[in-house]
C-alpha cells in the first residue's frame, strides 16, 4: 500500500488523471472522479476496506446534502419558468434606475443567480440587457459583462446553488448555511466593485455590431422585451417573486438566533432554521407562485425536470464525496500534517489553488467546487485536511468554501459552457470572448482572493 510521500504523489496522480478524463477524454466527471477514487483506494487501503470506504463517502453525502440540492434547484427553476427572474430584474431597475444600466445589470444578476443557475440566468435576463443598452444608448459589451459577472459572483459563492451548497456540507457546514450565505454576500463585494469598474472600461475597447449599428430602433428592443414578457402569460408581483429566495434566508436567520439565544422552549424556530425546512418553505411559496401565474398545472413537469438537471449535479457531489473519504482514511491527511509547517505558509490560498486548477483544465465551476471541498474535509474532523491546515472554526470553514468558490471562477474560459453562452448571446467572437468573459472571471476572482485573505488575516 502508498504510505507518506508516496501517498501524496499518488493522490496528485489521481487529481491529474481525473482531469484529464473530463477535458481530455470527455468522460462524465461522475464516472471520472470515481474511478480515480477507486484506484486510489485499492493502492492506499486495506482490500476488505474498500467497499465500505466508498459506501460511507457516497451516503455520507447524500444523506447530508441530497434534499437541500433538490430544494434549492427546485426553488431556482420556479423563478426561471414564472417568469419571477423577470420581475426582481424589473425591480431592480427601478431601485437602481436607468442612469446606471451597467450597475443595474450586475446586481440583477447577483440577485437572481442566488437561486437560478448562471446559465439560465443570463439567457433569461438577456433580453433586458439588450433593451436597456438600445434604450440607454450605452455600451452593449459592458452591460453584458456586468451581468455575467454579477451572476457569476452568487453563482460560486451563495447557496442554494448547489456548488457552495455541496461544499459547505463538505467542510462541516451543512447545518449552517445562512453563515455561508452571509460569508458569501461579503466576499462578492470584493469580487463586484473590481468587476464593475473592468465592464465599463472594457465596455470601450471591445465593440460589436449591437454597439456599432445606428439603424436599429430602440423601440425594437422594447418590442422585443414586451413579447419575452407577454411569453410568460401573468406575470407575479415583486413580493411573490422574492418571497421564494428571502424566505428560507429569514427561516435560517431565526433558526440561528434561536440557537445562540438559546430558546429551548421554542424548538420551532430550531425547526424552520434547519436548511431542509427552510427550503422547504421556500419551495412552497415557490407553489404560490405557479399558483398565482396561472402555471400550478405544471408543478409535476417542472418537478421532472428539475430533477433531471439536478441528477448528475447530486451524482458528481456523492463522487466527491467518495473521493474525499478515500482521503481521510488512506492517511493523506497525516502526512499533511507531518508537512503542515509548509502548506500552512499558503493558508487559505491552498483550496484556492486547488479550485483554480481544476476549474482552467475541466471547465466546470460545480466540479472544481466539488472536488476541492470533498479533499479538504471538515473543520470538525481530526483527521481531515481542514484540521491540519488550521482551519478549526465554522468561520474559517466559511471563508475556504470561499477561497474554493474564488477559485472555481478563475478563470471560465473555452472549455465553460458559460463563457459560450455569454459570448454567443452577446454577439461577441471568441477572441473578444477572452478579452471580456475570461479577463473578467480572472479579475473577480484575484480580487475575491484578496479580499478573503484579508478577511482571514483581520478574523482568523
Amino acid at each position: 500500500m502508498l504510505t507518506g510521500i508516496w501517498l501524496f504523489v499518488g493522490l496528485i496522480i489521481a487529481i491529474v488523471v481525473m482531469i484529464l478524463m473530463i477535458s481530455k477524454l470527455k468522460i462524465h466527471p461522475f464516472i471520472a472522479i470515481m474511478a480515480v477514487s477507486i484506484v486510489l483506494a485499492l493502492f492506499s487501503l486495506p482490500i476488505a476496506n474498500v467497499p465500505g470506504t466508498i459506501a460511507a463517502g457516497f451516503g455520507g453525502i447524500m444523506s447530508g446534502i441530497g434534499i437541500v440540492i433538490i430544494l434549492g434547484a427546485l426553488i431556482g427553476f420556479i423563478v426561471e419558468k414564472t417568469g419571477a427572474a423577470l420581475t426582481i430584474a424589473d425591480t431592480v431597475v427601478k431601485v437602481v434606475g436607468k442612469k446606471h444600466p451597467e450597475m443595474a445589470m450586475m446586481i440583477m444578476g447577483w440577485i437572481v443567480s442566488i437561486p437560478v443557475f448562471c446559465d439560465s440566468g443570463f439567457i433569461i435576463l438577456d433580453p433586458i440587457r439588450k433593451s436597456m443598452s438600445k434604450m440607454t444608448k450605452k455600451s452593449s459589451v459592458a452591460m453584458a459583462v456586468a451581468l455575467s459577472l454579477g451572476l457569476y459572483a452568487s453563482h460560486v459563492f451563495i447557496p442554494p446553488t448547489p456548488g457552495p451548497i455541496a461544499a459547505a456540507n463538505s467542510v462541516g457546514l451543512g447545518t449552517s448555511l445562512l453563515l455561508v450565505m452571509g460569508v458569501g454576500a461579503l466576499v462578492s463585494v470584493f469580487a463586484l466593485i473590481p468587476s464593475y469598474f473592468f465592464a465599463l472600461y472594457i465596455g470601450k475597447k471591445v465593440k460589436v455590431e449591437a454597439d456599432t449599428d445606428d439603424d436599429v430602433n430602440p423601440n425594437a428592443a422594447a418590442e422585443a422585451f414586451a413579447k419575452l414578457r407577454a411569453s410568460y402569460g401573468k406575470l407575479p408581483n415583486a413580493w411573490l417573486s422574492f418571497a421564494p429566495i428571502i424566505v428560507p434566508i429569514l427561516a435560517m436567520a431565526m433558526g440561528t438566533i434561536a440557537k445562540v439565544l438559546a430558546w429551548t422552549s421554542l424548538p420551532f424556530w430550531g425547526f424552520i432554521g434547519h436548511p431542509i425546512i427552510a427550503l422547504s418553505l421556500g419551495v412552497i411559496f415557490g407553489v404560490v407562485l405557479l399558483y398565482t401565474t396561472n402555471k400550478i398545472k405544471d408543478f409535476n413537469f417542472l418537478t421532472n425536470e428539475n430533477l433531471k438537471i439536478v441528477g448528475p449535479i447530486l451524482f458528481i457531489t456523492a463522487a466527491g464525496g467518495v473521493l474525499g473519504k478515500v482521503i481521510a482514511d488512506a492517511g493523506v491527511v497525516a502526512f499533511v500534517s507531518g508537512n503542515a509547517d509548509a502548506l500552512k505558509v499558503l493558508g487559505i490560498l491552498f483550496p484556492f489553488i486547488v479550485a483554480a486548477i481544476l476549474k482552467i483544465a475541466q471547465g466546470s465551476s460545480t466540479v472544481a467546487i466539488v472536488t476541492t471541498a470533498a479533499m479538504m474535509g471538515t473543520y470538525a474532523d481530526p483527521a481531515s485536511v481542514m484540521q491540519a491546515l488550521g482551519f478549526v472554526t465554522p468561520f474559517s470553514a466559511a471563508l475556504v468554501v470561499m477561497a474554493i468558490g474564488a477559485g472555481a471562477m478563475t478563470v471560465s474560459h473555452a472549455n465553460d459552457s458559460y463563457f459560450w453562452v455569454v459570448t454567443n448571446m452577446s454577439g461577441m467572437t471568441p477572441d473578444q470572448g477572452y478579452k471580456t468573459q475570461t479577463l473578467g472571471t480572472l479579475i473577480s476572482g484575484i480580487s475575491s482572493i484578496i479580499g478573503i485573505l484579508l478577511l482571514s488575516v483581520l478574523f482568523l
